[in-house]
């Protein structure tokens, strides 16, 4: 070897043999590699087919990475994954087997998801049922995803999925498709939830939409969907003879029902007006600016209007169209200058002021305020009308909104002041003025008010003036026919066990009940006719003279029925009052008995009272009246002395004796109780007395 070359090959060394060996290196991985790997995923797919399942799919899924072999799925039992791994371990090439094989075990809850990586791309995770083929499901979301979709199918196979999960699962990835990157479709057990940011304005409406019908077996959990960002965000409130139209965009939906409240509200003041709601929930109002405040603050601005726009956009609010009267061009100028939501700016207030067609002002009665709305002509008018509804209002106020404005038709103020009374009559209503056509509408709380509503307008309104009032009763005349009557009766009597005190005739409470269902029954029942017949106390046993010496036989004994009703009365009377029945008292005693029985009255009084069903007094009057006379008590002498002597003429009478028309004032009582509960007087009347016992009641012909 030439010195040169040898000297050459003993400075490089080992370096010389790089580009050979370089050159075998790339010959095998370029030539010898791919053959190795298909010889690998070619073996590997025979031991894979023989993992099939009933769906018809294997559940061994394998990966080639150089010479080693990845597997991963769902063993149905550790036997099975210990026998499919050693099949692996024993193919010839592989360098070594990484396992990362689990087992079916039951998902509790059962949670999927698919979550979107990017416009092309969707990751699914969690579990899927085991009965269902890996590829038929990612087929089934694929194709709600849409072509060109791609999977990273992470879902491990688990017992326990809901029924119909393919369902759930594609109605998620339809909802899916309409979200930005990021968006999430879950679901766990039967509650479906979404999350994340809409693509535009159609696919946030498609997805509120779809969200209302979930399928079936599946409820809606949380959402949490936020609307699209709008580049130029505008708000418009477009006032019409027709009614309000909402258009443009809103933050939110509580926004939106707000916008559309506040709406109504405005749109109550015309007739017949409607709200159109053409709002699209997005993003793009400046934080600064708070929503509510802003949509506040434009309907103050339209409730100066007739006709005319109120809109927002670029950040400021503007005004135009006809105003509501002249007053109401400076007030948009001073609401405009003074009240303005922070972060916004003031726009042009664009307003003409035109006489008033038709000319308009109501006057509206609910339970809580009576309110005047609308324009008159001049102070006076207005004076007018207030002075004709204070008096008759004692505890609700007068709400004045009225303005002033020219125009109003002739005599508006004694139109108003004749239908004040008519709608302070009712229990709520309107009296509302259109030009020369006053109309009353509401509701009263007697129907006989409600019938002469319309004779009564047309006899106040000044001439030239045209009325119209709709009336109706708040609750309606309920009719009977006569057998269900007569059966309705036997039920409301039968079982009653009405009974007087001993000695008086005002009615307990347990006579309410029933007495309240007869008035009631008598209302529905306009051909029944109910005869009271009052009870008599019962009779006293003859006192026993004390036997002497030597005498021992008993008295006689009394009929058994009247103990037992004394017995009765006795109870309800304070303890110690059967003493006193028994034993005489002296005279200055009868004084407080009188006072109890007055005590008595007044409670059975007040318990009338309140069982009386439309509010009204329940013959209080009567029913106290007659206990009076009813109350065992002696007939005082016209010069009353401390130590009354008895009459030699007649015998002494006791202050426990009852008077002798007692059984009359108990069924007056009744009566008048019945009467006052709405009965017509022609319909009871009182019957013949009866014994000791409890009142009666019978249906006359």
């Amino acid at each position: 070897m030439p010195h040169p070359f040898a000297r050459g090959l003993r400075r490089t060394g080992w370096l010389a043999g790089l580009p050979a060996l370089a050159l075998i290196w790339a010959s095998a991985t370029l030539y010898a590699g791919p053959r190795i790997a298909e010889r690998l995923e070619a073996e590997g797919a025979a031991v894979a087919a023989g993992t099939a399942t009933d769906t018809g799919e294997p559940w061994l899924r394998l990966a080639v990475e150089g010479r080693d072999l990845v597997a991963a799925g769902e063993a149905p039992d550790a036997s099975a994954r210990a026998a499919t791994l050693f099949r692996l371990a024993v193919l010839d090439g592989p360098r070594r087997i990484v396992s990362g094989v689990g087992l079916v075990e039951t998902a509790a809850p059962f949670q999927w998801a698919a979550i979107r990586l990017g416009p092309d791309r969707v990751a699914l995770e969690g579990s899927r049922p085991v009965e269902i083929g890996r590829r038929a499901l990612e087929a089934r979301v694929t194709g709600m995803l849409g072509p060109g979709t791609s999977l990273d199918d992470a879902a491990r196979a688990a017992r326990g999925a809901p029924p119909d999960f393919p369902s759930a699962a594609a109605f998620l990835a339809a909802r899916l498709s309409g979200l930005a990157a990021g968006g999430r479709a879950a679901l766990s057990d039967t509650v479906l939830s979404l999350s994340g940011e809409a693509l535009d304005v159609p696919a946030y409406e498609a997805l509120r939409a779809a969200l209302s019908e979930p399928p079936a077996g599946f409820s809606i959990g949380r959402v949490e969907i936020l609307p699209p960002r709008v580049a130029q965000y505008r708000f418009t409130v477009e006032k019409a003879t027709g009614g309000i139209a909402l258009d443009g965009f809103i933050p939110s939906t509580a926004d939106r029902e707000a916008a559309r409240r506040a709406a109504q509200e405005v749109a109550q003041e015309t007739p017949g007006a409607a709200v159109d709601d053409r709002l699209v929930t997005a993003r793009g109002l400046d934080p600064a600016i708070d929503s509510k405040t802003l949509i506040g603050f434009m309907f103050r601005l339209a409730a100066l209007i007739q006709t005319g726009r109120v809109t927002f956009t670029d950040g400021a609010v503007s005004v135009s169209g006809d105003a509501m009267d002249a007053q109401a061009i400076p007030d948009a100028e001073a609401l405009m200058r003074d009240a303005r939501p922070a972060g916004v700016s003031a726009g042009r207030v664009t307003l003409t002021a035109r006489p008033l067609s038709p000319y308009r002002v109501a006057i509206r009665r609910t339970p809580e305020a009576v309110t005047l709305t609308g324009h008159v002509p001049d102070a006076a008018t207005r004076d007018r009308v207030l002075d004709a509804l204070r008096p008759r209002l004692f505890r609700e106020p007068i709400l004045d909104r009225t303005r002033l404005a020219d125009g109003a038709p002739p005599n508006l103020g004694a139109a108003l002041a004749a239908a004040a009374p008519l709608v302070v009559s009712l229990a709520a209503g309107e009296a509302s003025v259109s030009d020369r056509t006053l109309t009353l509408t509401g509701e009263s709380l007697y129907r006989e008010v409600a019938a002469r509503a319309p004779d009564r307008l047309a006899e106040a309104l000044p001439q030239g003036w045209t009325g119209k009032a709709t009336v109706s009763a708040r609750q309606p005349a309920e009719r009977r026919d006569p057998a269900t009557c007569r059966a309705d009766f036997a039920a409301a009597t039968t079982g009653a066990d009405l009974r007087f005190p001993v000695g008086s005739a005002a009615p307990g409470p347990t006579f309410y009940p029933t007495l309240d269902a007869l008035a009631a029954l008598a209302k529905a029942c306009p051909t029944l006719r109910i005869a009271v017949s009052g009870p008599a106390d019962p009779a006293k046993a003859a006192p026993t003279p004390a036997a002497g010496p030597g005498e021992g036989t008993p008295p006689a004994a009394p009929p058994e029925a009247e103990p037992t009703r004394v017995a009765s009365a006795a109870k309800t009377e304070a303890p110690g009052k059967a003493d006193a029945k028994a034993d005489p008292k002296p005279a200055g005693q009868h004084d407080a008995k009188a006072h109890d029985a007055k005590a008595h009255d007044g409670k059975a009084h007040d318990t009338a009272s309140e069982a009386k069903p439309d509010g009204k007094g329940s013959g209080t009057d009567a029913i106290k009246e007659a206990a009076k006379r009813g109350k065992p008590s002696p007939k005082p002498s016209p010069k009353p002395s401390p130590s009354p002597k008895p009459s030699p003429k007649k015998p002494e009478a006791t202050a426990d004796e009852p008077p002798q028309d007692l059984p009359r004032l108990r069924a007056q009582a009744v009566v008048e109780y019945l009467l006052q509960a709405g009965a017509r007087p022609d319909q009871v009347s009182a019957g013949p007395d009866t014994p000791a016992g409890p009142v009666t009641f019978a249906l006359l012909p």
